[in-house]
């Protein structure tokens, strides 16, 4: 269990206990976490309208109303169980503001909320900056233009993990919790994203040099 886990689950004890200093604590030690994973998934045009600042707030104003019953049930860690409610208002936002004129003969619509431009081109610089071999190559002569077409590329639950690990900034337990998984299975999950980012980079290496 690593330090900041460790902390949490102490403050999280503390905050049973009835301190609100201890549950101030909690959230306010989340509330980047929170910020940056908002930041990261939202849609520019809907960042137009709406502050990420503002998602955070309402998320821990909601979380704030909630945490007595996780308190006494913690069906998950934490930082999970805040990171669902953010989720769960991004979804509600993009559908109320993106999404609201769309009709779906379906009774529940799902609504994709995918990443930005800018998220993508984050992404792809956490794999350009760690570029070897083959892939020196691919950055001098694309600027990493052709990693983020890779990235695009990847089935959808291989990019999923690599951004939770590497945008969101998750570990591998939290990554799991998220998804739903397995640490084992995550785990696994992330070593073949990264197998397959590669593949496909070395593919386009190749492409580009014929």
């Amino acid at each position: 269990m690593n330090a900041t886990r460790s902390d949490t689950d102490l403050l999280l004890l503390q905050a049973a206990a009835g301190s609100d200093q201890a549950m101030e604590s909690l959230f306010n030690r989340h509330r980047s976490r929170l910020r940056r994973m908002i930041a990261v998934r939202m849609d520019p045009r809907l960042q137009m309208r709406v502050d990420p600042s503002d998602v955070v707030q309402e998320t821990l104003l909601q979380a704030n109303r909630k945490i007595s019953k996780y308190l006494l049930e913690k069906p998950i860690a934490f930082y999970p169980w805040l990171r669902q409610m953010a989720w769960d208002q991004i979804v509600a936002m993009h559908r109320k503001h993106l999404y609201s004129e769309r009709r779906s003969c379906r009774r529940e619509e799902e609504v994709s909320v995918g990443l930005s431009d800018e998220s993508v081109a984050d992404l792809a610089s956490k794999f350009v900056d760690k570029a070897q071999g083959p892939l020196n190559q691919l950055v001098r002569t694309e600027i990493g233009e052709r990693v983020r077409q890779a990235i695009d590329q990847l089935p959808g639950i291989y990019r999923e993990i690599l951004v939770l690990r590497y945008l969101e900034q998750l570990s591998i337990v939290e990554a799991a919790e998220v998804l739903k998984i397995h640490n084992s299975a995550a785990k696994m999950r992330h070593v073949r994203a990264v197998e397959r980012l590669r593949e496909l980079l070395d593919q386009r290496g190749d492409e580009s040099a014929s």
